[in-house]
């Protein structure tokens, strides 16, 4: 049986930060550049964005995203807000959250096992924001590819997606990278097989 795929989507810097990007109450706490990517969003990077969530099934969430996408997605009736509120939504957390929203399930302690069940029931899912998680996967290794749009502005302040949480990892560059007119840059990579190597450039 061929398994679904977990798909990471990051909005991020130049410098790749990747707090807040969405709005000024998102995760304000020693953050003062929350909505950083509002002004920047072009009819180009707005169009992958929505292709990129093309055939998505099910929807993997950090508490604190969870509870930002539930307090706004079932009010929402255009695209992603139909494709969110339709599809189950899992959220990882030690916590006990209030799942309010229709199609919501707690994730259990084992996260790892958790993840790989998802993977096989679901075609694609997707991981929004959530860079606590998105660490944990990346050291994990539970994930098959990473979207990444690099906005053309560095913030030097705010969380980092790779802070502490990748292990040597390598990737592949599944197509060519576009540019938007605002100079967002739409990155796709794939996890592939075994760890980065090392050379000597004065043998070359």
């Amino acid at each position: 049986m061929r398994m679904g795929l977990i798909d990471i989507e990051i909005f991020a810097t130049l410098d790749l930060v990747a707090q807040a990007p969405g709005g000024p109450d998102e995760d304000p706490e020693g953050f003062s550049f929350g909505g950083w990517q509002a002004p920047l969003i072009d009819e180009v990077s707005g169009a992958q964005v929505g292709a990129a969530y093309e055939g998505t099934d099910a929807l993997l969430l950090g508490r604190r995203t969870y509870d930002i996408f539930a307090a706004y997605w079932p009010n929402q009736n255009d695209e992603f807000g139909t494709l969110f509120n339709s599809i189950p939504k899992y959220v990882a957390s030690r916590g006990t959250p209030e799942l309010s929203w229709a199609g919501s399930t707690q994730l259990g302690s084992d996260l790892a096992g958790a993840v790989r069940e998802i993977r096989d029931r679901h075609e694609k899912v997707k991981v929004v924001g959530s860079l606590n998680l998105v660490q944990t996967l990346l050291r994990e290794k539970l994930f098959d590819r990473i979207d990444l749009w690099v906005h053309p502005i560095m913030l030097g302040a705010g969380k980092k997606v790779f802070d502490g949480g990748a292990v040597p990892t390598n990737v592949s560059l599944l197509q060519s990278p576009v540019a938007s007119p605002n100079g967002i840059v739409y990155l796709q990579y794939g996890l592939a097989e075994g760890i980065p190597g090392t050379g000597d450039m004065s043998a070359a």
